[in-house]
């Protein structure tokens, strides 16, 4: 899609981080833009701030892992707009911790957002993009998608899930619109975000009973390597221009830190050869 002005993006996890810098990159360049979010009062904000750009902007508070909030962004999007033409599934969140500790609410949690988010941004938007024949949906993964990291199994289980349903997405689009609709999976690597605090917008039916324990050792190391990588991470707003240029070059893989896919070279390696995997925190 090589010319964006007039257009319409709709961007989910809008509120802060990727989503809002995403956001504010497509009103620079003239489009009307959806932000969605869970979190309605830091949304306000967020859309009140891209608005000032001149851009027309719309609200809408939504849970992406509910099928009736994403139908309902999707309408009102619709009823706006007319149409959508970027679509990108951000919205996302993580939890720490070895997987045989991890509470089965935690990874309905991550699941329900990390990967029936995009599915359910998919259905409720790809049929008007297919029908009008234009469009681009971006797909939030990450470098986890590529790689497996101890700690972070439900994080990376979802963005890995991401990954290969974006690439099938891509070549269903080709299938039914002849290249028309395209696709993109953004892999970023560490992005100074609020990821590490995505606890503050976790619906009470997916956390656990009882007091909050204190982390365990192997949990606070885990905490504060990931906090401090995200911390130390490149700005959002480079993620968002990687974004935008990815859509105008109709380009598939979105890498914000390249030199990451090193460790996804040794793990195909090891695939390939098949040995052992090894894991080096350094590589990340």
């Amino acid at each position: 899609m090589k010319d964006l002005k007039g257009k319409t993006a709709v961007v989910t996890g809008a509120a802060s981080g990727i989503g809002l810098a995403m956001a504010e990159r497509f009103a620079a360049e003239g489009m009307n833009v959806v932000l969605s979010d869970v979190d309605e009062a830091r949304l306000s904000e967020a859309a009140a701030a891209v608005g000032k750009s001149g851009a027309k902007t719309l609200a809408v508070r939504a849970d992406v892992s509910k099928v009736a909030d994403v139908d309902a962004l999707a309408k009102r999007t619709f009823d706006a707009f007319g149409t959508a033409h970027v679509v990108c599934n951000n919205a996302g969140v993580a939890v720490g911790g070895f997987m045989w500790e991890r509470d089965p609410a935690d990874w309905e949690w991550v699941l329900g957002v990390n990967l029936t988010g995009v599915v359910n941004g998919v259905r409720a938007f790809v049929p008007k993009m297919v029908e009008q024949g234009e469009g681009h949906v971006v797909n939030t993964a990450s470098i986890a998608g590529l790689l497996s990291v101890a700690g972070m199994s439900p994080y990376c289980a979802t963005k890995h899930a991401v990954v290969t349903m974006t690439e099938c997405l891509h070549h269903e689009l080709t299938m039914a619109t002849g290249g028309k609709v395209h696709a993109s999976v953004l892999c970023p690597g560490w992005v100074k975000t609020a990821i590490a605090t995505s606890e503050r917008n976790r619906p009470a039916s997916t956390k656990k009973d009882g007091p909050k324990r204190e982390l365990a050792p192997h949990e606070k190391l885990i905490y504060d390597m990931t906090t401090n990588a995200v911390a130390n991470g490149i700005p959002p707003e480079k993620v968002a221009d990687d974004v935008v240029r990815a859509i105008v070059e109709e380009r598939f893989y979105i890498f914000t830190h390249p030199k990451m896919l090193g460790a996804f070279k040794r793990r195909s390696d090891e695939i390939l050869a098949q040995r052992n995997p090894t894991f080096d925190p350094s590589a990340f």
